[in-house]
């Protein structure tokens, strides 16, 4: 299910990278530490490392299923999330299209909601992307 889980410099620390996203350069899908999940942000990347094509709502929906996969991947699932982050780089455009992400959010996450915060931004690491969306959630024990 993971690969390239490690064990960091304290003993209750895992590094978590699930096999069905792209392979990280320069950061981890998740970290596990304690009672939380620490998971990066993720953009609408597919497993072959490209940006998916489409506009903001086909972008929010990689970009959460990525997020959902690495917090599956840690043992956790989305009724677990306590925060999430949502950088933009059109935040009308996201805002145009909220009832589609809503579906989407609904469908992947549930009814559940976390404490959200949604930024827009001037550009994000990958030129494609739109969103990225990192999160924090509690630990299942």
């Amino acid at each position: 299910m993971t690969t390239g889980t490690t064990t960091g410099t304290a003993s209750d620390v895992e590094l978590i990278n699930p096999d069905t996203l792209a392979k990280p350069s320069g950061f981890t899908h998740a970290v596990r530490h304690g009672d939380t999940v620490h998971l990066s942000g993720q953009t609408a990347m597919d497993a072959t490392g490209r940006i998916v094509d489409g506009g903001i709502v086909d972008q929010f929906r990689q970009a959460l299923s990525n997020v959902v996969t690495a917090l599956r991947a840690a043992g956790s699932e989305p009724a677990d999330l306590l925060s999430v982050r949502i950088y933009l780089l059109d935040v009308p455009g996201y805002q145009a299209r909220g009832k589609e992400i809503g579906a989407i959010w609904t469908e992947l996450c549930g009814r559940t909601y976390p404490a959200m915060t949604g930024v827009g931004v001037t550009a994000l690491w990958q030129p494609e992307a739109l969103i990225e969306i990192e999160a924090v959630a509690a630990r299942r024990a």
